[in-house]
């Protein structure tokens, strides 16, 4: 499950909403991280994780995870022979404050979340450490009370500072310096305690200048008369440094011998967080605790797209229990692609241990793998063809596929010929088949509904369409496979009934009656006439290998040669067949060829199969030839 699959299911989007309600950047990176695991044990846990802390949720309105921001920035501070600031001090202090916190947070709560609750126990105890910080930092500053020799220091500051002001405040008293002065305020300049004094009156005021207005006209003079006191409070100040760096130095030796404790109190906190964000996302998007199956399969009910949250029309579907593959079918723009990429990412979340907006009663087993072709991959800088680009990524699919493999397929063979890309689609489908996949794939080709049909590991599916509105419902239809709905459209337009029955003649090779007035889904009609709805899936038709029994379609193996072909013409009197082989007609023994699948149950009932064998050029002049003689004009075959 690569990054790009994760992309194309929109995966990343979904992480990215999580990572919104974690309130450390820890937690939201694990999330960004956060990929599927086919671990049934793993997954389970991981979803009565969600569980618990979405019914925490729902009781308690806060839980205390505040205390990571900076910790892993802090921590990698140790042990470098420098001491921790401190406002980074005041940052562990938060973690061990949240710990103790969360510890309270959870006792009590092992009848409602007993997997989450039993994590606090992880969480060390450091009391002691956490009243030592307590003690020594207060709003991000060392405290007074620190140690013995800083609060004296400190209030001998005090004493110094007050003689150094009332010094000063007797010179701004002074009637005779009064004009001197800009105005009567102590300033601090570099830690010097200066008076304002008019430029022009510079030399009335002895001392030394530290500092000038921007526009010149005042200077911020040091009286001669505080000199002195300046001197012995700056030496002073000088012993409180050096007692802050020592105070700071044995803060950061403890937090040191303690780095393992914190460190594992950290990484509970973290996947807290992690937790909790889950469980708030399912609050958001209305998810549930879907049932797990040892199995490849799964059992959507009412799903939802969570992107989509309640605009997506619920979607119902089996996969995997009874048949291997679901081929759905459907007008363009009914849905087709929003039901895959729904499934898919369905399954993903659920394997990452998340909630989804489905019923509980629906059951995902474990993928190893999920595969996805979805949209043209069309890569401009290689000058792919979307054909070929998506050929290329099938391919690899192909390699990767096997029995614990989710396959999703969007429009299989589009971009080419439509009888090469119904071939083609049909035998990349018997692959993955015979690879054990679990297949979801969609098509526009109509011979496809008919393999799925006729094939024991295939359903057929397909996107609702309200022929009143001529608009589609968005609503997939399981068992029934789907139709163009263009009689149904034309008819509601006002095409005239008798130009349609007509169209259906051709496209059909039966008649039917069209009425004006009646304005129902008329395949659909059919579908239950024949009552190929509630027909048992067909079973597989055991073929006796004789010459005889080749016929034009039938899919063959060539082994001596390990190719395949469709028969082109039928056993000759010498035993012959002729095959066609990836484009080319090769005369074989009938000896040497292995049917695979019978043209009966890959195609409908007259098929023509001029689609198979004969170019677009060639159909052409067939086509010219049925309705008036050309002259000149001939068909050439190479055999």
């Amino acid at each position: 499950m690569n990054e790009q699959t994760m992309t194309t299911l929109e995966f990343d989007k979904i992480r990215s909403e999580i990572a919104h309600y974690a309130l450390s950047e820890e937690a939201k990176e694990e999330i960004q991280k956060m990929k599927p695991s086919h671990d049934s044990k793993v997954v389970q846990n991981r979803l009565n994780e969600t569980t618990e802390a979405k019914a925490i949720i729902k009781k308690s309105s806060s839980v205390p995870l505040h205390g990571l921001h900076g910790i892993i920035q802090v921590m990698k501070q140790l042990n470098k022979g420098v001491a921790l600031r401190p406002g980074q001090l005041t940052t562990v202090l938060d973690l061990i404050e949240s710990g103790r916190k969360m510890k309270q947070f959870m006792a009590g709560k092992e009848w409602l979340a007993p997997t989450i609750s039993s994590y606090v126990y992880s969480l060390y105890d450091l009391t002691g450490l956490e009243e030592e910080l307590k003690q020594a930092i207060r709003n991000g500053e060392i405290d007074d009370t620190a140690s013995k020799e800083l609060g004296r220091i400190r209030k001998k500051i005090t004493v110094y500072e007050e003689r150094v002001k009332e010094k000063l405040n007797q010179l701004l008293r002074s009637s005779s310096k009064r004009k001197a002065l800009q105005d009567t305020i102590i300033s601090d300049r570099n830690g010097h305690y200066v008076v304002a004094v008019k430029k022009e009156y510079r030399k009335q005021i002895k001392g030394t200048v530290h500092d000038q207005s921007s526009s010149g006209s005042t200077v911020y003079i040091e009286p001669e008369e505080v000199r002195k006191v300046q001197v012995e409070l700056n030496e002073i100040k000088a012993d409180e440094y050096l007692e802050e760096q020592r105070i700071l130095s044995r803060l950061t030796g403890e937090v040191e011998r303690y780095a393992q404790e914190i460190s594992i109190n950290i990484e509970t906190m973290r996947h807290y967080d992690y937790i909790f964000a889950k469980a708030k996302y399912s609050v958001a998007i209305d998810g549930s605790q879907v049932q797990l199956s040892p199995e490849p399969m799964i059992e959507l009910r009412n799903g939802r797209h969570p992107l989509l949250a309640k605009e997506a029309v619920p979607l119902t579907l089996e996969l995997g229990k009874g048949y291997k593959g679901l081929v759905i079918t459907g007008p363009n723009t009914g849905g087709k692609t929003v039901a895959i990429k729904t499934v898919g990412l369905l399954a993903m979340m659920v394997q990452c241990g998340l909630h989804i907006p489905a019923e509980e009663s629906s059951v995902f087993g474990m993928f190893g793998a999920i595969l996805v072709d979805i949209g043209d991959g069309q890569s401009i800088e290689q000058s792919l063809s979307t054909f070929s680009s998506r050929i290329s990524n099938i391919i690899t699919i192909l390699q990767d596929a096997g029995p614990d493999a989710l396959v999703i397929l969007d429009e299989l063979g589009s971009g080419t010929d439509p009888g090469e890309g119904m071939g083609i689609a049909v035998s990349i489908l018997e692959q993955l088949n015979r690879l054990g996949a679990t297949i979801l794939s969609t098509t526009h080709y109509s011979e496809m509904k008919n393999f799925a049909s006729a094939h024991p590991d295939f359903e057929n599916g397909s996107m609702e369409f309200d022929p009143e509105s001529l608009r589609p419902t968005f609503k997939l239809r399981m068992g029934i496979p789907g139709e163009s709905q263009a009689f149904a459209i034309a008819l509601r337009l006002g095409m005239h009934p008798k130009i349609i029955e007509r169209a259906h003649e051709i496209t059909y090779q039966e008649k039917e009656t069209y009425d004006k007035s009646d304005q129902r889904d008329w395949h659909y009609e059919q579908q239950l006439k024949s009552k190929k709805v509630d027909q048992p899936r067909r079973q597989k038709v055991q073929v006796e290998k004789h010459f005889e029994q080749f016929a034009i379609g039938d899919s063959v193996a060539i082994p001596s040669m390990k190719e395949k072909g469709i028969v082109y013409k039928p056993i000759d009197e010498f035993g012959n067949v002729i095959v066609m082989i990836n484009g080319k007609k090769e005369t074989i023994h009938a000896k040497r060829l292995k049917l695979l699948l019978p043209a009966s149950e890959l195609y409908p009932e007259n098929y023509d199969f001029d689609i198979l064998f004969e170019s677009v050029e060639n159909r052409k002049k067939k086509k010219l030839m049925n309705r008036k003689h050309v002259d000149g004009l001939k068909i050439d075959y190479e055999e």
